[in-house]
């Protein structure tokens, strides 16, 4: 059976774990990541916040145009800190989420976003309310080379071809142990009412032998 780990580049360097692995941390049961416009307690190497804490550092919508989702954090349960994940968001970097594998795989790593761990629906605002096209949380698999300035991405919203992202490429199954990296951004669409607070599952998928 082939495992495995998600890192993320804690780093402002945009190395791969093979070059730098003090830069990445591991993603452990219990993390969480937050999305979020920031403060001075929704930062890095703060204490996880609370539910007012994260209220007042919710993002801002403009009326007129999409907002990109200014910081990415993983809520680190053991420590109880926030840890950015400085290289994440719409810019051109390359080596930010590392998915590990310790072996082959049977299928080509997928990583998809579900409303809940049922992994059966996709209805949620944040995945589009049914129109996946208009999911907000946008991928780009960065395996092989860079996304690009401002890429657009891919949106997330169940396991359908168009709305989740082959992490090897499109090159099919792992045929031994290897990194797989991807970057990922939130776009919430202008003029948003209905904003709320959406927890989807976001997962990678694979079968092995």
């Amino acid at each position: 059976m082939t495992n495995l780990v998600l890192r993320i580049n804690k780093s402002a360097v945009d190395s791969s774990y093979v070059a730098a692995p003090t830069n990445f941390e591991t993603v452990e049961t219990g993390d969480v990541f937050i999305f979020s416009a920031g403060s001075t307690v929704v930062a890095n190497g703060q204490p996880i916040p609370d539910q007012t804490e994260l209220n007042k550092a919710a993002t801002l919508l403009d009326p007129d145009n999409a907002t990109v989702v200014a910081h990415y954090f993983l809520a680190d349960l053991s420590a109880n800190l926030l840890k950015e994940i400085l290289l994440a968001g719409d810019d051109d970097n390359q080596y930010v989420f590392c998915a590990s594998f310790d072996g082959a795989t049977a299928s080509e790593p997928q990583l998809e976003a579900w409303d809940d761990d049922n992994f059966t629906t996709y209805v949620l605002g944040c995945l589009g309310a049914g129109t996946p096209n208009n999911s907000w949380y946008k991928a780009v698999c960065t395996t092989t080379s860079t996304p690009g300035e401002s890429w657009m991405g891919i949106p997330l919203a169940g396991s359908g071809v168009s709305n989740s992202v082959l992490l090897n490429d499109g090159n099919g199954a792992l045929s031994a142990a290897g990194d797989l990296y991807f970057n990922l951004h939130v776009k919430i669409p202008a003029a948003y009412t209905t904003p709320g607070q959406y927890v989807p599952v976001i997962l990678i998928t694979y079968t092995t032998n």
